[in-house]
């Protein structure tokens, strides 16, 4: 309370302003910007500093058929049933995989679920893998315990889903990461 003492004194004396300051004719506004939190305000130079109409008011001088970035057309890379066909493969054979993985590996909570297209591998205290189909990018997500999200591209050229920003190829950070969490390594069959 002590703290905002200072604040509610700013506050009262500006009401309290005689009206033949321009101040009282301001007071609302002013009110308004003490009680809302001001952001730190940077330190500008002068000579750099612009009003948002100097800058915005103007044409962008775009050609008249520019219209921003192409949005990339995933139909083009993978038709749909290829897309189903090679995901509904990999999440299926890795889901079989996982599950003789847990016979093997000793770990409390170790459950492989897999329902409405989710393919969920619950480590107990080591975290959650969650893995789906993204149809409409023809993407396979991955949600890590250790990496976070990715989302994983059918690369034609490796014939495996790739993450192309870090070029991870998905059955080789599943294998790293399950290895580096559980201890145990886990090898993909060559068809996978």
């Amino acid at each position: 309370m002590a703290s905002r003492l200072p604040f509610l004194r700013r506050i009262s004396k500006l009401l309290k302003a005689p009206p033949s300051t321009p101040l009282r004719s301001l007071r609302h506004s002013l009110a308004l910007g003490f009680l809302l939190p001001q952001p730190p305000t940077p330190d500008v130079s002068p000579r750099f500093f612009f009003s948002s109409r100097s800058i915005c008011s103007g044409p962008l001088n775009l050609p008249q058929d520019s219209q921003g970035p192409a949005p990339i057309d995933y139909r083009s890379v993978l038709s749909e049933d290829e897309f189903h066909g090679l995901a509904n493969s990999t999440i299926h054979d890795l889901q079989e995989k996982l599950e003789e993985y847990g016979d093997i590996v000793e770990l409390d909570g170790f459950d492989v679920d897999y329902g409405n297209e989710v393919l969920t591998l619950k480590l107990g205290a080591l975290g959650t893998y969650v893995m789906n189909k993204q149809t409409p990018n023809r993407q396979i997500w991955l949600s890590s315990p250790l990496s976070g999200p990715s989302r994983f591209d059918w690369d034609h050229n490796v014939q495996a889903w790739v993450y192309r920003r870090t070029k991870a190829n998905l059955l080789k950070l599943l294998e790293s990461e399950l290895e580096q969490l559980c201890g145990d390594r886990i090898k993909w069959p060559e068809q996978l």
